[in-house]
């Protein structure tokens, strides 16, 4: 009898365990779960109206984080491209360049570092003072949109720092470029 009752007693604890478990909120598809906090969803009246935010966006559609970091701004973009072994600003990303200007008049204790870059091909002399050439050609656009000389520090890394590997129009057409950094 103590042999069978040995063998028993793991098998009952188990069964009651797993019995127990069935009530819990959440564990089944009755009604239980109801019986918890309330729950609503981000802009309702809930958290929303208590001050929390799960994002930079406010009620409305108004952002209210750092304008850099708003992705319906030009200043989300921090990366310009620019064509073979050219060092002007393309048509497309003049705004955005004068975007970054404007931000940086309005904020005159804020400085951004603009690096240039260059595919591999040539040499590495030339990448860098093509880099260089991109970088402050980039620098000419932001201070006639009125930033000060000395907000902005320009290097060249020339082919040295890639955003892409490889050996190909795609992969150089990334690496022709000029980013801010803030």
């Amino acid at each position: 009898m103590k042999l069978s009752m040995r063998k028993f007693a793991p098998i009952l604890a188990l069964s009651l365990l797993l019995a127990g478990c069935s009530g819990m909120p959440g564990m089944s598809g009755s009604d239980e779960a109801k019986d918890g906090a309330p729950v609503s969803e981000a802009g309702q009246d809930g958290a929303a109206a208590e001050g929390a935010q799960t994002s930079g966006a406010m009620e409305g559609g108004a952002w209210s984080g750092s304008p850099l970091e708003n992705p319906n701004s030009l200043l989300y973009t921090k990366t310009i491209y620019f064509d073979y072994d050219i060092d002007e600003v393309r048509a497309d990303y003049r705004d955005v360049v004068a975007a970054h200007g404007d931000y940086l008049a309005a904020n005159p204790s804020v400085t951004v570092t603009v690096e240039g870059h260059a595919d591999e091909r040539g040499s590495r002399e030339y990448n860098i003072a093509l880099g260089e050439r991109r970088a402050n050609g980039v620098k000419r656009l932001l201070m006639a949109q009125g930033a000060a000389e000395g907000q902005i520090i320009t290097i060249s890394y020339g082919e040295e720092r890639p955003a892409a590997t490889g050996s190909g129009e795609t992969s150089w057409e990334l690496n022709r470029r000029v980013e801010f950094v803030y």
